[in-house]
C-alpha cells in the first residue's frame, strides 16, 4: 500500500482536547521502557522532545529521570496549551520546558541536547529528512536517540482493522486521526533509506507491535 501524506500539524482544538484526554499509558510507558533498556547508562541531562504534543510523553520521561531538563517542542498551539496545563499539574515546570517551534528550526542546533526522543511525529512529515536533519544538528556526539512511531500496514483493509481494535472507544475523532496517521505512516525499509541518505549508519529500525516501529542509535 502506498503511503498517503495527512497534515504536518495538529492544530484543531477538538483534536488537541481529545489527545490530551485520552490513556496512551501503554505505547508511551512502552516508550520510556524502551529508551531504559537501550539506554542503561543515560540518567541525566538535557533531554530534546520533537513533535511532543500535550507533552505525556515528556511528563512520563521526566518522572523516569529525575535528573533530566527536558525541552518539548512542537509545531501546534493547541497541543502546547494542553501540555502547558499537564506539565503545571504534574509539577514539573522547572524542568518540563514547553516551546512552540517548527522544524527545521536552526536555534535547536545552538543547544547541543544529551539525548533526543520523539515520538508519533515522523509520519507528519511529508519531508522525514528534517527530523534526521534536526536529530543530526542538536545532539551531542554520542548522545542516545530513540524514535517511535507507527508503521505503515500492508493494506488499507488492515489500517481499517487496526483503528478498530486500538481506538474504537475513543472520541470519533480519535478512530479517524489513528486511521489516516495509519496510512501516513512508513515502512521499515523507508526508515531504513531515510537513515541511509541522513548518514545515521549505525541506527537500527525494529517493528514492536503490530502497529509500532522503533528507531534507535548514538549519534
Amino acid at each position: 500500500m502506498e503511503r498517503i501524506p495527512e497534515p504536518d500539524l495538529m492544530d484543531d482544538p477538538e483534536q488537541a482536547e481529545a489527545y490530551a484526554r485520552a490513556d496512551f499509558s501503554e505505547p508511551h510507558d512502552a516508550f520510556v521502557a524502551h529508551f531504559r533498556r537501550l539506554f542503561r547508562d543515560f540518567a541525566a541531562g538535557r533531554v530534546l522532545d520533537l513533535g511532543c504534543g500535550p507533552a505525556d510523553v515528556g511528563i512520563r520521561f521526566c518522572k523516569a529521570y529525575p535528573e533530566v531538563i527536558l525541552t518539548g517542542v512542537d509545531g501546534s498551539a493547541a497541543m502546547l496549551q494542553r501540555g502547558y496545563s499537564a506539565v503545571r499539574a504534574a509539577d514539573l515546570a522547572e524542568r518540563l520546558h514547553l516551546v512552540q517551534s517548527y522544524l527545521p528550526d536552526e536555534s535547536l542546533a545552538a543547544l547541543r541536547f544529551d539525548a533526543v526522543i520523539s515520538n508519533s511525529l515522523l509520519h507528519h512529515l511529508d519531508d522525514p529528512a528534517v527530523l534526521w536533519e534536526t536529530v543530526r544538528q542538536a545532539a551531542r556526539p554520542g548522545a542516545p536517540v530513540l524514535i517511535m512511531d507507527l508503521m505503515r500496514p500492508a493494506s488499507f483493509v488492515e489500517a481499517g482493522q487496526l483503528a478498530g481494535r486500538y481506538a474504537a472507544d475513543a472520541p470519533p475523532v480519535l478512530p479517524r486521526d489513528f486511521h489516516n496517521s495509519l496510512l501516513a505512516a512508513y515502512r521499515p525499509e523507508e526508515v531504513r533509506a531515510q537513515l541511509h541518505a541522513a548518514n545515521l549508519f549505525g541506527f537500527r529500525v525494529e517493528a514492536v507491535s503490530d502497529r509500532h516501529l522503533l528507531i534507535w542509535g548514538n549519534l
